[in-house]
């Protein structure tokens, strides 16, 4: 019970010193939080390109404007001026602009055709906005058109107006399908985070659980080791508080990025307690490698660098990066030589086929396995560095 109370009282020194490190703040608590909200906006289906329109007030203008709103593909926004709208396209605060005459209206009711105005810039949604704005004005015209036919063949204006406008609800209307074919990549996935969220929780506990080895090379070098081994303290205590002080601070890590996207993103995680049971077998992963980075090492510079590019090398491999469903068949089975692929896969299973503990437990399994493997060559490695310091 003593070496257990040691061992403790070892790891929650390592999760005091952790939570104090000024540096964590922004790399363990904001960067996390940040990158998820970046991918979030890159999966994001709510945008909509702006399209201007000017002298809405007329009925062409009006009915032009409710059109395009209830398309819902693009945002539409109302100007009285045509130097205004002109200089809102030039300034990209809209794709495009449509210019409606003020006189509109009068020119439609005598029967004869309006010009319509349309700019752009050269780059950007100017080419899918003017299809957008033509196919409306399509549907629109369909009752100008008509007084235009009548006009042209001898009848009064107002008269064919006034008929045509009786007969619009009659014209009959093409229903138009759509259907999805194959499956989604990303299919059951219900936020935009939620991708995001999991791939960089698996990269950022794996990176943070590296980090760590630089505290293990620093209490060598200061000889807090050897002060604790002078101590009644036997080399499997501190081997055993350094292991679960490391596991302690990873599974900080994991558990404040789930909190975080919850309460900011709304992320869906799935079954609590298959998430769970994902966090602690990956942060036995990270003290595993933590632990053997830090007994492979001399000094915490070394460690640290090496740390960097192997975190993020084995992340990109492995899926934190990009989604493993984008990678070929032979890049996916390199992927799961990584302990990154394993996580994201289950994290995949609960997030996109709402899975619980049982539908995970193969991915569990490796991780269990990266885990013990780690943890037993860093425990030899660093016996024989303790001893020998």
């Amino acid at each position: 019970m003593r070496a257990l109370a040691k061992a403790a009282a070892i790891a929650a020194t390592n999760l005091r010193l952790f939570t104090r490190d000024r540096s964590n703040v922004f790399f363990v608590f904001i960067l996390p939080i940040g990158i998820v909200l970046l991918v979030g906006a890159q999966f994001s289906g709510d945008f909509s390109p702006a399209v201007g329109v000017s002298a809405a007030e007329t009925r062409l203008g009006a009915d032009l404007t409710s059109l395009l709103e209830a398309g819902g593909s693009v945002t539409v926004r109302e100007f009285s001026d045509e130097a205004d709208i002109l200089l809102a396209v030039e300034r990209g605060s809209v794709a495009g602009a449509v210019v409606v005459p003020a006189d509109a209206d009068a020119v439609l009711a005598s029967g004869s055709p309006v010009e319509l105005g349309f700019v752009s810039r050269p780059d950007g949604f100017g080419p899918q906005l003017q299809s957008v704005v033509a196919d409306a004005l399509s549907e629109l015209s369909l009752e100008s058109s008509a007084v235009a036919f009548a006009v042209a063949r001898g009848a009064d204006p107002g008269t064919a107006a006034a008929a045509a406008a009786s007969r619009a609800d009659t014209i009959p209307t093409i229903a138009v399908t759509t259907g999805t074919a194959g499956t989604s990549l990303f299919e059951g996935v219900r936020g935009r985070f939620d991708i995001g969220a999991s791939s960089q929780l698996v990269l950022f506990m794996f990176l943070t659980g590296l980090a760590g080895s630089a505290a293990l090379i620093q209490s060598r070098q200061i000889g807090v080791t050897r002060r604790m081994l002078g101590s009644p303290t036997s080399v499997g205590t501190v081997i055993a508080g350094e292991a679960i002080g490391r596991f302690a601070v990873t599974l900080t890590q994991g558990l404040y990025i789930v909190a975080a996207t919850v309460l900011l993103f709304g992320v869906g995680w799935g079954n609590l307690a298959a998430v769970a049971a994902i966090l602690v077998a990956f942060a036995a992963v990270g003290a595993g490698a933590a632990m053997l980075f830090g007994s492979l090492f001399r000094n915490d510079q070394q460690a640290g660098g090496v740390a960097v590019v192997v975190g993020l090398g084995m992340a990109a491999l492995g899926g934190s990066m990009l989604p493993i469903e984008l990678f070929g068949p032979t890049m996916t089975t390199v992927a799961h030589f990584t302990p990154h692929a394993w996580a994201n896969d289950a994290f995949a299973e609960l997030l996109r086929r709402d899975g619980t503990t049982a539908d995970i437990l193969p991915q569990l399994g490796a991780l269990a396995l990266y885990a013990a493997v780690l943890l037993l060559a860093a425990s030899r490695r660093m016996r024989a560095v303790i001893t020998r310091t």
